[in-house]
């Protein structure tokens, strides 16, 4: 192995971002994939939870990461494909979640495909402000700063190669 990050990881994976329909989860047991890198999805972590008890279900083990932790992954040469989930495509881009766009700069960069997965869910666009001020319940900000939350994004069509309806 190359590096201590081969072995504590061994080969490149698929990096998941978002919630997925159940058919993407099938798919990749289908392609009979291990093991996938899976972002946390802040600021509610609740991509990070979904698709890890999903993944399990069908025995493929998540890696969960931080999410500002992809470009690391990128740049150690760990990233396979990276599959985003979208809700709305048209001819200039998709809506997805909030850093689906870092990821489809990052692919694009290291000559990684990026494909988006179609999902009928209806995303939240704007957050509380408290997800991004408390973690866990605890305070991370001081008093009087805002928050900023958008919970979608608007990816445009160079960055990503191919959507899976």
């Amino acid at each position: 192995m190359s590096n201590k990050m081969d072995y504590i990881f061994g080969s490149k994976r698929i990096v998941l971002q978002g919630i997925f329909d159940s058919a993407t989860y099938d798919y990749l047991k289908e392609k009979k994939v291990k093991e996938v890198f899976v972002l946390e999805g802040r600021p509610n972590l609740e991509p990070g939870r979904i698709s890890s008890r999903e993944l399990l279900k069908r025995n493929i083990k998540p890696i969960i990461i931080a999410d500002n932790m992809s470009g690391f992954l990128f740049y150690k040469d760990l990233v396979k494909e990276v599959w985003i989930s979208c809700e709305i495509v048209n001819k200039y881009g998709a809506l997805c979640y909030v850093g689906a766009t870092i990821l489809g700069v990052l692919g694009k960069k290291h000559r990684i495909k990026v494909n988006l997965f179609f999902n009928e869910r209806k995303l939240k666009l704007i957050g509380n402000y408290r997800d991004v001020k408390y973690f866990l319940g605890k305070r991370v900000a001081p008093e009087g700063v805002k928050g900023y939350v958008p919970m979608a994004e608007w990816m445009l069509k160079s960055y990503f190669d191919e959507i899976y309806y």
